[in-house]
Formats: C-alpha cells, sequence, structure tokens
C-alpha cells in the first residue's frame, strides 16, 4: 500500500529518530509545532493520544506521517519537561524512592486514515538526594525531557526496576510502532537488505 509513500516521522527528538532507524526504515524527518498543554479534564492517556495524533497531522501535504508523545504521570500528576532547575530537581525529589507511570502515545498518518497505539510502562526510581538531583540537571540531559530524566542515558542511574517498554520510555515503544507500520504496509528492515 504505502511502498510508494515517503514516512515522514514529526519529531525532532534524537531519541525517536534513533528508535525508527534502528528498525532499518526509510523515513525523513519533518518539524511540527504542537501546543503541548492538557486539556482540562483530559486523561493523561487521552493527552499522549491527542498529541501524537496532532503531530502525525500537522505534517501539510505529507500521506505518511508518524506522531508520538510521551508523558510521566506520578499520582494523577502530569510531569512535564521541566522549565529551570528548581523545576527538574522537585519533579526528580518527587520520582525518588516511588513508582511512576510512563506513557507514550504513537499515531500514524495514512491515506487510508489514522491509527494510534499506547505504550504504558510502570518505572521505580531509587532513592535520590538534593544534591545528586542538582547535578544531574547540571549535565544538561534532563532539560527536554518529560518527568526530567531520560531513561538512555545518565538518567537510567536512577532507575530501579521497568515493567514495560524500555524503548516506550524512551519515546517510541519498538514493538508497538512496528506494529503500527507493518499494519500499514511500511516495509522493516528495508535498509538492512
Amino acid at each position: 500500500m504505502s511502498s510508494s509513500l515517503q514516512l515522514y516521522l514529526a519529531s525532532t527528538s534524537p531519541r525517536r529518530r534513533e528508535i525508527l532507524q534502528s528498525l532499518g526504515v526509510n523515513f525523513e524527518i519533518v518539524k511540527v509545532e504542537t501546543d503541548e498543554r492538557p486539556l482540562q479534564g483530559e486523561s493523561a492517556q487521552e493527552l499522549v493520544l491527542r498529541l501524537a495524533i496532532a503531530k502525525a497531522h500537522g505534517a501539510d501535504g505529507a500521506d505518511l506521517v508518524l506522531g508520538s508523545d510521551t508523558v510521566v504521570v506520578l499520582d494523577d500528576r502530569l510531569l512535564g519537561k521541566p522549565t529551570d532547575a528548581d523545576d527538574a530537581v522537585e519533579m526528580l525529589l518527587a520520582l525518588s524512592g516511588r513508582s511512576h507511570r510512563v506513557l507514550t502515545g504513537v499515531a500514524l498518518k495514512t491515506p487510508q486514515g489514522t491509527r494510534t497505539v499506547l505504550s504504558t510502562t510502570d518505572v521505580r526510581f531509587r532513592k535520590i538526594g538534593r544534591d545528586e538531583a542538582m547535578r544531574y540537571w547540571q549535565s544538561g540531559e534532563p532539560s527536554d525531557k518529560a518527568g526530567s530524566y531520560g531513561i538512555q542515558g545518565l538518567g537510567g542511574m536512577f532507575v530501579a526496576s521497568i515493567n514495560g517498554s524500555y524503548s516506550g520510555v524512551m519515546g517510541l515503544p519498538v514493538f508497538e510502532t512496528v506494529e503500527l507500520l507493518k499494519s500499514a504496509g511500511i516495509e522493516i528492515l528495508a535498509k538492512h537488505k
């Protein structure tokens, strides 16, 4: 179906790009601006799916677009990207020694319609002290990440355990994304032939 269409990834996230590249999928990056603020009364699941769809539909003129969005949820509180050092440290201290949930919504816009999937992962942090959280902030890694950490980088040192998709916590769940792409006729491992 879509072998003649160009796939676009509506994200500038290096992690999402690397994950998609590792699958051997041919794609191009398109930058899409989306207001990521939650709507009043919107659940975390509704938010990530709505934003993934908005990103997939934000690429004007493109017929085949993959969009994704990730949020961190602690006790029904959404933890987005930190606004500054104090915000990041407070988020990390709130996560310290506790479990939280990471939700990633993925949407694939095709000429036949839009399909979505939701990845949910439970993540448990070890105890973190304020000084350690501040040193982590100073590394520069958490500044653009939901929940103020990146599991694939230095932030992985805080993770005691996960139950679910590691790649989903990174921002693009591999299993769910592959299922979406295959359902649209997109060849996986095309670059590895």
